[in-house]
């Protein structure tokens, strides 16, 4: 594991040190480079974006929102229709008639207290 960190630090410093080098002797060069890497990364992502949204899947999520959108309209106007309707006041239940049983009180059961 100690070869691959001494490795590692090695190839950085090297990148660094060419880096640096590239610079003073042609930097003209260098930001046309990485113009041209960021003109190709765009590309790449673009052509992605685009073969990505072909797959059906994407369709499928687009008639998903619009359901959803449109049940949540049918939602808001069967609440409002709900809410004009006046209801009749609900009965008040009467409170279930429940008995007490009685258990043996006296006896104590041994247990261990933690």
């Amino acid at each position: 594991m100690n070869v691959r960190n001494w490795l590692v630090g090695i190839i950085a410093l090297m990148a660094i040190i060419g880096l640096g080098s590239y610079i003073f002797n042609n930097p003209a060069g260098l930001f046309r480079q990485i113009f041209i890497i960021g003109l190709v990364s765009a590309a790449i992502y673009l052509i992605y974006r685009v073969w990505m949204g072909k797959k059906p899947e994407r369709s499928e999520n687009r008639s998903f929102a619009k359901a959803a959108r449109l049940s949540k309209k049918r939602n808001r106007k069967s609440h409002l229709a709900s809410s004009q309707i006046r209801k009749k006041p609900l009965r008040k239940r009467s409170a279930a008639h429940l008995t007490v049983i009685e258990g043996k009180k006296s006896k104590k059961k041994d247990r261990a207290i933690f």
